[in-house]
């Protein structure tokens, strides 16, 4: 790779177009037209001699280099970010969680514990039920129903999680259906039919609310039903949706002094579930 020939400025663009998928996208973020950015790029993969994405008429897709190249330089743009912080802004680093419904829950009940006494992390929770993208730091820190098969992250086991149907004393027969893409959801959809179902919701936390009000049963983690006075358990717990929970982050990331923090305050929180 000749690097007297790289332009600088070729790699911010690169950051956009891999990170919106294609040219279009990237033109609105970048104030740059697409065809500009499509002759930058070709000079960029010639001045680094590595072809960089593989172009389909619907958009720009890395190859293995250019995922790599991204995983670089997101690092560099993250060190940059924190060294260019003026200190009054740096006094209290964010790190950014990622977890279920549930778990973020949890988490955030333990609020003061995690940011710490005095507060030393500024927490911001991104509760979503799909895997967001740790590589491309989307996220620090995400809690996981599986173990991550990326090299470039590195995991902690937490407590086992576990399921079952909860209402309380006065409540009718009835399941709560939740309308999303979990394990759980998929359970009631597969093994309750119409009949059973007193109505549907989108999201998981409206389940509880509704269990809270005597509307019908709830299928819940066991750590977030049997903190709930009012619930009792109405059923075993469901062996299939039994799993291991992980604790996951960038094997770079580990090492900054918030996150090793963090990642240690996490673990005895969600250890105690």
């Amino acid at each position: 790779m000749n690097e007297k020939n790289i332009d600088w400025n070729d790699l911010k663009l690169f950051l956009a177009v891999a990170r919106e998928g294609g040219l279009s996208a990237a033109a609105k973020s970048t104030q740059r037209s697409p065809a500009t950015l499509g002759r930058r790029m070709y000079e960029l993969e010639r001045s680094m001699e590595r072809e960089l994405f593989i172009r389909h008429d619907r958009g720009y897709e890395l190859t293995p280099e250019g995922k790599a190249l991204l995983d670089e330089l997101t690092l560099v743009e993250h060190q940059i970010h924190r060294q260019t912080t003026p200190t009054s802004q740096s006094a209290r680093p964010l790190v950014k969680i990622s977890a279920g419904t549930w778990t973020t829950l949890s988490l955030i009940k333990n609020l003061d514990m995690l940011a710490g006494s005095p507060p030393d992390i500024l927490l911001r929770f991104v509760s979503a039920e799909k895997v967001l993208d740790i590589s491309h730091r989307e996220i620090v820190i995400g809690i996981r129903n599986q173990r991550p098969k990326e090299d470039s992250l590195v995991c902690r086991k937490l407590a086992r999680v576990e399921f079952a149907p909860y209402a309380t004393k006065s409540a009718p027969d009835f399941y709560i259906k939740v309308m999303a893409d979990t394990p759980s959801a998929r359970w009631i959809h597969n093994n309750i039919s119409s009949n059973g179902i007193v109505c549907e919701v989108n999201t998981p936390r409206n389940s509880l609310d509704l269990a809270l009000e005597s509307k019908g049963i709830a299928l819940l983690p066991t750590f977030i039903g049997d903190a709930q006075s009012q619930l009792q358990r109405v059923g075993n717990i469901v062996e299939e949706l039994s799993h291991e929970q992980w604790l996951v982050t960038h094997h770079e990331d580990r090492y900054l002094p918030e996150v090793r923090r963090l990642i240690q305050r996490i673990g005895t929180a969600l250890d105690q579930l």
